[in-house]
């Protein structure tokens, strides 16, 4: 075993762990709240580190290009997509889990759940 067959090795295993932990994360969080920074944390990073696995196990020019792109648009798009499920869950009325000391609707400007800032439901 070379050494980059053991680097490759445990960045896939780390990943593979990590969207496990993610996985749990969406079963056992109580809210949606909770599951999206669950999923979107443990699953973004998940799919780097098995990406990042995959390039030091197949190092060709064209696999690594395309790899790390995939790498970077992960990086990217996953915390956006994690604000904005957040925040359609918040403007559609989500309830919070008891005890995450929340109320939903507090920080919009009518104060009432479901009411976006422009007043549309």
């Amino acid at each position: 075993m070379t050494l980059q067959t053991v680097a490759g090795d445990v960045l896939l295993g780390l990943g593979v762990l990590l969207v496990v932990v993610a996985a749990v994360g969406l079963v056992r969080m109580p809210d949606v709240y909770n599951r999206t920074n669950a999923v979107a944390k443990a699953g973004g990073l998940g799919l780097v580190l098995v990406l990042l696995g995959v390039v030091v196990l197949s190092p060709g020019p064209t696999a690594v290009v395309v790899l790390l792109l995939a790498v970077a648009l992960q990086l990217f798009t996953v915390p956006i997509a994690g604000l904005e499920i957040g925040q359609a869950a918040r403007v559609s009325g989500a309830p919070f889990a008891p005890g995450t000391g929340t109320s939903p609707g507090a920080d919009l400007p009518d104060g009432e759940p479901g009411r976006g800032h422009d007043g549309d439901r």
